[in-house]
């Protein structure tokens, strides 16, 4: 449920402009400048998801596009490129966060994401995003990278530098500490 609710919005393009690409790789800045504004929303939407704090996902957000304009020459056009800058920004964000390790406390949510609707139609909307924001760390991250973005729990660890069974693990985790809290929220 939780997956198919907020993945729509953030699901990679899957027509994406190669040839844009293909110029900004050959160091056109005014083709990387489009790619930036075609990506920027779903880069800051996965940096906020992983940060908890609207800041931190700008400074990341902002870092990461700046990492991606010094490797662009060399993507190698095997992977999209959606999921290249994806795996830039999730370093992005667990390079800092190693960096600044309690630089990041969970905050109020960001006032520019949507209040997820209760699926029942009853009753107050669910705040899906606040209750993600607040999980620990390490199960919010792999249930940002697998339950959301839909990243495979070997991809996701070693994104993040975990085993796979770890991986897996966490995610278990955050889905009970997510229900939890969601219906701890209902009552």
């Amino acid at each position: 449920m939780i997956h198919s609710q907020l993945r729509s919005s953030d699901a990679p393009a899957s027509d994406e402009p190669t040839a844009t690409i293909a110029a900004a790789v050959d160091g056109d800045i005014k083709a990387f400048e489009r790619l930036y504004r075609q990506y920027s929303p779903r880069i800051y939407g996965l940096c906020l998801r992983l940060t908890g704090q609207r800041e931190a996902a700008e400074d990341c957000t902002q870092e990461a596009f700046v990492a991606a304009w010094r490797a662009i020459g060399g993507f190698e056009r095997r992977s999209l490129f959606s999921s290249w800058l994806h795996k830039i920004a999730v370093h992005t964000v667990l390079s800092r966060r190693r960096g600044l390790r309690n630089q990041y406390e969970v905050g109020e949510p960001a006032s520019g994401m949507p209040d997820q609707a209760d699926p029942a139609g009853g009753g107050p909307p669910l705040d899906l995003e606040k209750a993600i924001a607040a999980l620990p760390d390490g199960a919010r991250h792999v249930l940002v990278l697998v339950g959301i973005y839909g990243h495979s729990h070997a991809d996701a660890a070693a994104s993040l530098g975990i085993a796979e069974g770890t991986c897996k693990a966490q995610l278990h985790r955050a889905r009970q500490l997510l229900a939890a809290s969601l219906q701890m929220e209902e009552s």
